[in-house]
C-alpha cells in the first residue's frame, strides 16, 4: 500500500464530513482552535502528535479481531497482528518489561483488570487514599476497586512524602493481598523497591499505577517500577503523547507461577484481559500505541522529559515565591499540587483561571475538608507546556498570570465568582500571544488558500 492511498482516504473522509456533517465538522474545527489558544496545565492531558492521530483514524478500525496475535477469532487479522506485535515489542523495549499487553482500552480498565485476575471479592488492598494522592481505581469506596474489596489506605508524612512506616504497618495489620503504588497527585519519587520489600514481607502482590511519571520512567528520568512491581499499568496519553488507552506490564515477574502454581502471573493476566474482561480489542488504538511507543524511542523523546521536570520545577517554584503553599514543597516529576487561596476553593480557581484560557483542574490536597467536586486545591501539570517547547522562563509567566487571576477573584455565594473585566481582559491577551509563540506541533500546518 502506498502512503498516498492512506492519505487520500483520510483527506476524503474530512472532505464528506466537511460537506455531509458541516454541524459536527465546526463543533471539532472550534475544539481544534480550543487547543491552540488555551494554555493547558491540566495533568492529565499531554498531546498526540498528528502521526498518532493519522494511525487511530486508518482503516484498520474496520477489523474484528477477538483474541491475540496468532490467535484471533476472526479471519483477515494478518496486519492487525504485525501491528500489535510491534507495540508490544516498542514497549518492552521502552520500559525493559518481558511481558507487555497492550489491549487494555484505558489505564483504569487495566487496574481493575489486575485486580479481577488476582483478588476475589472481599478480599484486602492497600492503597493510597485519594485525598492523599491515590487514584479511584486504588480502592476508593465510590469506584468498582473500593466496593468489591475491603481497603485499607496509607497517606503521607508530615514532609508530604509517602508515609512508608504507615504502609508497613497497615500491611503488616492487615495482611492484603495487593499493594497498590502510584498516584494521580502525589508530587514526589515513589520508592517502588521499598514497597516491594513491604509486600515480600506479608506475601502480597505490587500493582504500581505509573500513568503520571510513565513518561519519566521511559527516559530514565523516575526510578522503573517495571522489575520492583508484579504488575505495572499506564495510560498511554498524558506522557507518552499517544491515544487514550492503556498498557500492563510484567518484569522479572512476568514467569512467576501464581498462588495455585497452574499457570504463571503473566498468564493470568493475558487471559483476564480476553477473556475475562474485554471482547475485540480497539485495533487501531493498538496501531497507534505502537507509533506513540515508536516517538518514544527516538532520540528527541528524552530532551521533551527533561524538558517536562525542568518546567515543572519552575513552576512550583513561581508559586512559591507568589506566597503559594506548595503542596509536598515542590516536585520530582511534573505534578505541581498547591493551596487555593484564603476565600476561595477549588472550583472556583478552575473556574476563574478558565474564564481566562488557563486550564487547571481542582484537585483534594492532605487533610481536606471539602469534597471532591469543590476541593482546596488545584493540580498542575506540565506535559503540554513542555510539548509546545516552553522553557523556565514562560513557567514564571504562567505563575504571574495564575496569581494574577486568582488574588483577583472574588467568590461568590452561589458558587460562581467575580473577575474584572480588565484582569480578565489582560490575562486572556497574554495567554493567546503565549500559546501563538509556542504553538502545538499537532496543530501546526502550512497555509493554503481556502478551497
Amino acid at each position: 500500500m502506498q502512503s498516498s492511498t492512506i492519505g487520500h482516504y483520510l483527506s476524503q473522509g474530512i472532505d464528506t464530513l466537511r460537506r455531509d456533517d458541516p454541524e459536527m465538522f465546526e463543533l471539532l474545527e472550534r475544539e481544534h482552535q480550543r487547543q491552540t489558544e488555551s494554555l493547558s496545565l491540566v495533568a492529565s492531558s499531554g498531546g498526540t502528535d498528528s502521526s498518532v492521530m493519522a494511525v487511530a483514524g486508518s482503516s484498520i478500525v474496520n477489523v474484528t479481531a477477538e483474541g491475540y496475535p496468532g490467535k484471533r477469532y476472526h479471519a483477515g487479522c494478518h496486519y492487525v497482528d504485525q501491528a500489535e506485535q510491534l507495540a508490544i515489542d516498542r514497549a518492552k523495549r521502552v520500559f525493559g518489561a518481558r511481558y507487555v499487553n497492550v489491549q487494555p482500552h484505558c489505564a483504569s480498565f487495566a487496574n481493575h483488570t489486575v485486580m479481577q485476575s488476582l483478588l476475589q471479592p472481599g478480599e484486602t488492598i492497600l492503597g493510597m487514599a485519594l485525598d492523599q494522592g491515590g487514584h479511584l481505581t486504588h480502592g476508593s469506596p465510590v469506584n468498582l476497586s473500593g466496593k468489591l474489596f475491603k481497603v485499607h489506605s496509607y497517606g503521607l508524612d508530615d514532609q508530604g512524602l509517602i508515609d512508608y512506616r504507615q504502609l508497613s504497618e497497615l500491611a503488616q495489620a492487615h495482611r492484603p493481598r495487593l499493594i497498590v503504588c502510584g498516584t494521580t497527585s502525589y508530587t514526589r519519587v515513589i520508592d517502588f523497591e521499598r514497597i516491594r520489600a513491604i509486600a515480600d514481607e506479608v506475601d502480597a502482590y505490587v500493582l504500581a499505577d505509573v500513568t503520571h511519571i510513565a513518561g519519566l520512567i521511559a527516559a530514565g528520568l523516575h526510578p522503573s517500577s517495571i522489575d520492583h512491581a508484579h504488575f505495572t499499568t499506564t495510560c498511554t496519553f498524558k506522557q507518552l503523547y499517544g491515544p487514550r488507552g492503556g498498557l500492563i506490564m510484567m518484569g522479572s515477574d512476568a514467569d512467576a507461577l501464581s498462588d495455585d502454581g497452574s499457570r504463571t502471573l503473566s498468564q493470568r493476566i493475558q487471559s483476564a484481559v480476553f477473556p475475562m474482561m474485554q471482547g475485540s480489542p480497539e485495533v487501531h488504538t493498538i496501531a497507534a500505541k505502537a507509533r506513540a511507543l515508536g516517538r518514544l524511542l527516538e532520540p528527541g523523546f528524552r530532551e521533551l522529559a527533561q524538558r517536562i521536570r525542568t518546567n515543572a520545577d519552575a513552576l512550583a517554584d513561581g508559586l512559591i515565591q507568589r506566597g503559594y503553599e506548595v503542596i509536598g514543597g515542590g516536585t520530582d516529576n511534573h505534578i505541581v499540587l498547591f493551596r487555593v487561596p484564603s476565600g476561595l476553593n477549588g472550583v472556583v480557581a478552575e473556574r476563574a483561571l478558565e474564564a481566562c484560557d488557563i486550564l487547571v483542574n481542582k484537585n483534594k490536597i492532605p487533610g481536606d475538608t471539602r469534597g471532591a467536586t469543590t476541593a482546596s486545591g488545584v493540580r498542575l501539570g506540565s506535559n503540554t507546556v513542555a510539548l509546545r517547547r516552553m522553557g523556565p522562563a514562560e513557567m514564571a509567566r504562567c505563575a504571574e498570570l495564575i496569581d494574577t487571576v486568582l488574588t483577583n477573584t472574588r467568590a461568590l455565594p452561589d458558587g460562581g465568582f467575580e473577575l474584572p473585566d480588565g484582569v480578565r481582559e489582560k490575562v486572556t491577551t497574554a495567554v493567546r500571544e503565549l500559546c501563538r509563540g509556542f504553538p502545538l506541533p499537532y496543530a501546526t500546518a502550512p497555509q493554503t488558500e481556502d478551497r
